[in-house]
């Protein structure tokens, strides 16, 4: 994953790193957030979801981003707009990874 945060960034000119190790650090925060706050959002925000189709989830996955870019030294995203690009980039990024190593998602 830390990987896969070090190339989303250097593809993305509004992102980033500034070396592997703080990769690494952006990639376990991320984690953490995605696995404590991430849900509380996504339940507190269910009506919005759906009424615009799960779209929604694509900004809570943004502001999940630009609270890792806040927390972690090193790791800088310019605005809004470049964190939900650094998201579907990050995305991409790993399903191919997992596409390689045979894993689901």
């Amino acid at each position: 994953y830390s990987l896969a945060v070090l190339i989303a960034a250097n593809i993305l000119n509004g992102v980033s790193v500034e070396n592997y190790l703080n990769a690494l650090i952006v990639a376990g925060v991320l984690a953490i957030l995605n696995s404590t706050i991430k849900p509380l959002l996504v339940v507190l925000t269910i009506p919005l979801t759906v009424l615009t189709l799960g779209l929604f989830l694509i900004v809570i996955n943004t502001l999940i981003i630009l609270l890792a870019s806040w927390l972690v030294p090193g790791f800088h995203v310019a605005d809004f707009w470049w964190a939900m690009g650094f998201g579907i980039v990050l995305w991409f990024i790993n399903a191919v990874f997992m596409s390689l190593s045979g894993q689901k998602a």
